[in-house]
């Protein structure tokens, strides 16, 4: 299901499980967050060929991408959270 489905139904979700999920988000976010803190510590290791051989690599523009898509998702978690809020508040 993507975000364009999940604006488009009417969904059914108690305040519990809503703040669940928030808190299973903002885990992988952070999780997601420290692996990239980690690949610039390990770039700074590497020697510049090194470097150069690994950025060339199908797994290295996957990376790129997932981190393009992050953008996106950190927008749908804006709105997560501001439909959490208004959750919260009719409770």
């Amino acid at each position: 299901m993507n975000i364009a489905q999940i604006n488009n139904e009417e969904l059914d979700i108690d305040l519990p499980n809503a703040k669940l999920a928030y808190t299973i988000i903002q885990s992988l976010l952070q999780a997601n967050e420290s692996l990239s803190d980690l690949l610039v510590v390990m770039a700074h290791a590497l020697d510049e060929d090194v470097t150069k051989a690994l950025t060339t690599t199908g797994e290295w523009q996957k990376y790129l991408e997932s981190k393009r898509e992050l953008e996106v998702t950190k927008e749908q978690i804006e709105k997560f959270t501001e439909a959490l809020k208004a959750l919260e508040e009719g409770h």
